[in-house]
């Protein structure tokens, strides 16, 4: 049951690194290469994105890694992917090829995938943050460790939320200062003063100037 519960707690970062796996599948065959070959590279590559998907989940449900961050995830990535490309390129060239081989020039080939494994990170991270939350809160009526884990992603979303009204709240007062006006709702600073009663600071007309004359 615990190995159960365990799985059912991994199935979305198995989903997504698999999806992401079949996607390069579906571009290979849009390029021109056989259905057979896409297959290949699909398969290839979405197993081991689905197994290292599974493990940043993983790290996440024991609370190892930061809900939402962009930076573990990154650097989670910059190892995971390099290594799960590495691992495709060795097993689409023995299925197809009938040979393993690793790229000519390997240390290269890692690096140029460590660039792309920050797009990859991002990509992940944020399929991952919509289909996580959901399907734990779905699964939390039978599963205990499911429900802590989206007690905790409830509590972060709140938090975010309410620091995102909070800057929203002083940009408009700062923008409000820089025109001179004043922020909704405030009254106005004569609105409760009483009307002038008549006779009141009213201009007396100018009198007839003097004139001198000559007898």
């Amino acid at each position: 049951m615990r190995l159960y519960r365990l799985a059912e707690l991994l199935l979305p970062g198995l989903f997504v690194g698999f999806i992401a796996g079949l996607v390069a599948g579906g571009l290979a065959g849009f390029v021109g290469q056989p259905i057979g070959w896409a297959l290949v590279t699909g398969l290839a590559l979405g197993i081991p994105l689905a197994l290292l998907g599974a493990g940043y989940t993983m790290l996440l449900v024991q609370n190892k890694v930061r809900l939402g961050g962009f930076a573990p995830a990154a650097l989670y990535w910059l190892i995971a992917y390099p290594a799960a490309r590495l691992l495709h390129e060795v097993t689409t060239s023995a299925v197809i090829g009938g040979t393993p081989r690793l790229p000519e020039d390997v240390f290269g080939f890692l690096a140029y995938q460590g660039i792309v494994s920050a797009g990859f990170s991002i990509g992940f991270l944020w399929m991952h943050e919509r289909v996580a939350p959901r399907y734990w809160q779905r699964i939390s009526e039978h599963n205990p460790a499911a429900a802590k884990v989206y007690v905790r992603y409830a509590e972060h979303a709140r938090i975010i939320f309410e620091a995102k009204e909070r800057r929203k709240a002083m940009r408009g007062q700062v923008r409000a200062a820089r025109r001179g006006g004043r922020p909704a709702g405030t009254p106005s600073p004569t609105a409760d003063r009483p009307p002038a009663r008549p006779g009141k600071n009213v201009a007396k007309p100018e009198g007839r100037k003097a004139t001198s004359t000559t007898r």
